[in-house]
């Protein structure tokens, strides 16, 4: 049946036209490491010198995340709250989170071989929170599961609408100090930021492209806090494939990776501090200031890993090399789905996909949302 139009919505959550590449023999991996512009864009090289991500874990709210070999070392047991799953979240039937995991934590394989990640050394907690059967995706449980799991940053590269449920979840990963990472959205799905990125204390991220210059499809916001790479993301797809993704998820992975290097580097740091640190050290792209393109900037890793940073009012200072950089506070949160297709003999280019999801009386189910906490309560990491 077609539910109602004062019941139901539909949620978009991705926004890139992409096309895709004639599927044949899987891409030679040292053709997906030089496709990977963003690792020299971001100088990982320097970065994983200083920061690999060792002794974090982040949670991929996501469509499951599938065990590719240059994720197997990274992942960690999860769980299914969506459909399609075996119990563990490592069932992808969307290729979204696999995707999105890649980028975060990919740790190729061989000697320089495969998918790079941000943070390699850090570990990946799959989540599955929708798949390709009926039902709403249940995003609320799925971030209150990843809390309670203990991951120090939750990756949600999707958007919602807002509900009770959605609210209580995000507060309850911020009274755990995880960071949460949102995307702003595309304005392909909806010119408007999403929740949870519109939420208080979420790091809402924007895309750029290789130039520097903002996404034509990113979101503009007041409650934009960073931008980060966005555009023809090479990274990893199910089946041990590789795949292009473009849109502000893929955006927001890369900032998640970067808020593990960042708690790797300064475990001291609440989850506050972490966002205050990303978004401080940001290059300035647009007018002076924050504005509403891509907040505080553009991501800049080696600095949020070696600048001193002020902290914030009754926050502890981490040690670092001394640069005359300004202190913002970090922003808030953004949406979208920026997702990649699974096979091709070089990377095969992903075309984001829309999640519907079917809201019931009061707003009650919320879609997949991305949020970066500024927690004020601390927990403690393991130290395995």
């Amino acid at each position: 049946m077609k539910p109602n139009s004062a019941t139901a919505a539909i949620v978009g959550t991705a926004a890139a036209i992409v096309a895709a590449l004639t599927p044949a023999h899987p891409a030679q991996a040292d053709e997906v490491r030089d496709a990977q512009w963003f690792v020299s864009y971001l100088n990982l090289e320097e970065a994983h010198k200083i920061s690999r991500g060792d002794g974090v874990s982040v949670a991929v709210v996501d469509s499951g995340v599938f065990p590719h070999k240059d994720l197997s070392k990274n992942l960690k047991k999860g769980t299914d709250i969506g459909p399609d799953g075996d119990g563990t979240g490592n069932v992808d039937t969307l290729g979204h989170g696999t995707r999105m995991a890649g980028l975060i934590a990919g740790h190729g394989h061989g000697s320089g071989d495969g998918a790079m990640g941000v943070a390699p050394d850090a570990g990946i907690i799959p989540v599955k929170a929708l798949g390709k059967k009926g039902g709403s995706p249940n995003f609320p449980e799925s971030i209150e599961w990843a809390a309670q799991a203990g991951a120090d940053v939750i990756n949600v590269s999707a958007n919602a609408g807002r509900s009770r449920t959605l609210d209580t979840a995000i507060t309850a990963a911020i009274n755990a100090d995880a960071v949460i990472v949102a995307a702003a959205g595309n304005t392909s799905d909806d010119p408007r930021i999403a929740f949870p990125a519109a939420l208080p204390d979420v790091l809402a991220v924007g895309a750029v492209d290789r130039d520097g210059k903002v996404s034509k499809i990113s979101v503009h916001d007041p409650k934009v806090g960073i931008c980060a790479p966005g555009a023809d993301l090479v990274t990893t797809a199910p089946g041990n494939e590789y795949a292009k993704s473009s849109g502000t998820s893929g955006a927001t992975a890369i900032v998640s990776g970067a808020a593990a290097l960042v708690r790797a580097k300064f475990p001291e740091l609440s989850a506050a501090e972490v966002i205050h640190r990303l978004t401080a050290t940001a290059d300035d792209n647009g007018p002076p200031g924050k504005d509403d393109e891509c907040g505080y900037g553009v991501l800049n890793i080696v600095k949020a890993l070696t600048v001193d940073v002020p902290p914030l009012a009754g926050e502890k200072s981490a040690s670092a090399q001394p640069a005359d950089t300004s202190a913002p506070t970090g922003g808030s949160s953004a949406s979208a789905w920026s997702g990649g297709s699974s096979t091709g003999t070089s990377p095969k280019t992903e075309s984001d996909f829309r999640v519907p999801t079917v809201l019931g009386v009061g707003g009650a189910v919320a879609a997949l949302v991305g949020l970066v906490a500024f927690a004020t309560k601390r927990r403690r990491r393991p130290s395995s």
